[in-house]
């Protein structure tokens, strides 16, 4: 990876440069303290890149997925034929998809870029990838018009004052421009309407220390950071009227798979009788994927709880450590699912259906 590209001030997280034939996006591992594009140029480069988090956010995975399959669609030699062609593309997608299997836009990205590439078969080899490319920047700028969507319906679950609490990175580093869960807060100061802030820390990763209160502060929203734990005592004294959060997957019964935290999130605003959103795009429902319990849930290093951000490790290096990526917070502990085509309510397997229809 080239990690001396430029420095950038605002937060466009991923861009391809046509003129360059280049795939950039922000390094998210290096946020807050460092704000830089790296460029991304090989198979084992962007697969690093989703695995170690340089781009995360289910709808970024996915953006950044569909903008490297066209990427290395140029990689592969013209001598073949059009089937040796898609085979190979199809070996590409297989290992993006393999790099974080809990995000479902990951696999749905690259099951259009490749249902692209079969539909255009026919086309010649400049012709073949222009529809590939263009195949991408229709899936990033329906994001961006989703995100717009889903921010102006879950602003509409507000009242001015009130008090939300969110937990990991559903902002626009995990999606494009407004986010989804962090997009009604960028809104609301947008229109001027006032909405306090409370974002988890999100152990072990830290998404909402370093990228959400880093977002939210940048565009002046009144964001306070609290630790994992500190949720039940925000809640009890009366400062959250609703919990906003991302999501990774939804499966056709609602339940919700999200970063490691939510469901205890759920839990708590049950207890304190708090309403809790899920929002996100409709390519994050997953239909096909019955519940909870269908839903792959990625297991990452355990250093992530033992060493990382510290200065020397935390624990024993014989401690065993048990490190989910994600959890599921069932459906009926959700009062609603945004959507950028609106918000589902109970009983969703009627709800979440009715979408696609």
């Amino acid at each position: 990876m080239n990690d001396a590209v430029r420095q950038v001030t605002h937060a466009q997280n991923i861009r391809y440069d046509k003129t360059a034939e280049a795939l950039y996006m922000i390094d998210q591992t290096l946020l807050p303290g460092e704000e830089k594009e790296i460029r991304t140029e090989t198979l084992e480069e962007m697969v690093e890149a989703i695995k170690a988090l340089r781009v995360r956010g289910a709808p970024a995975i996915g953006i950044f997925a569909a903008y490297s399959m066209y990427a290395l669609a140029r990689t592969i030699p013209t001598a073949g034929t059009r089937e040796d062609f898609l085979h190979s593309l199809g070996s590409f997608g297989d290992a993006l998809k393999a790099a974080r299997p809990t995000a479902v836009n990951l696999s749905w990205a690259v099951d259009l870029m490749l249902e692209t590439a079969r539909e255009r078969l026919e086309l010649d080899g400049p012709a073949l990838l222009e529809a590939l490319y263009q195949k991408a920047v229709e899936i990033h700028e329906d994001d961006i018009a989703k995100c717009r969507a889903i921010s102006e319906y879950g602003l509409s679950l507000l009242k001015p004052g009130d008090g939300v609490l969110t937990h990991c990175n559903a902002g626009p580093l995990a999606t494009s421009r407004y986010g989804t869960a962090q997009g009604p807060f960028l809104l609301a100061a947008e229109k001027g309407v006032p909405v306090r802030v409370f974002a988890d820390e999100t152990r072990p990763l830290l998404q909402g220390a370093r990228l959400t209160s880093y977002e939210l502060s940048r565009a002046g929203v009144d964001v306070t950071l609290i630790c994992d734990n500190m949720a039940s005592m925000v809640m009890k004294n009366g400062w959250v009227q609703a919990c906003f959060v991302g999501c990774d997957r939804i499966a056709a019964n609602g339940d919700t798979a999200n970063k490691i935290g939510t469901s205890g999130v759920a839990i708590l605003a049950k207890h304190y009788g708090i309403p809790v959103y899920v929002l996100g795009p409709t390519s994050t429902i997953d239909l096909n994927c019955p519940d909870g319990d269908h839903i792959p849930i990625e297991l990452r290093d355990p250093d992530e709880i033992k060493a990382l951000w510290y200065e020397k490790p935390m624990a024993l290096p014989e401690v065993k450590c048990y490190n989910p990526a994600f959890d599921v917070t069932d459906h009926s502990l959700i009062a609603g699912i945004v959507t950028e085509k609106g918000i589902c309510r109970p009983p969703y397997s009627e709800s979440l259906a009715a979408l696609f229809k």
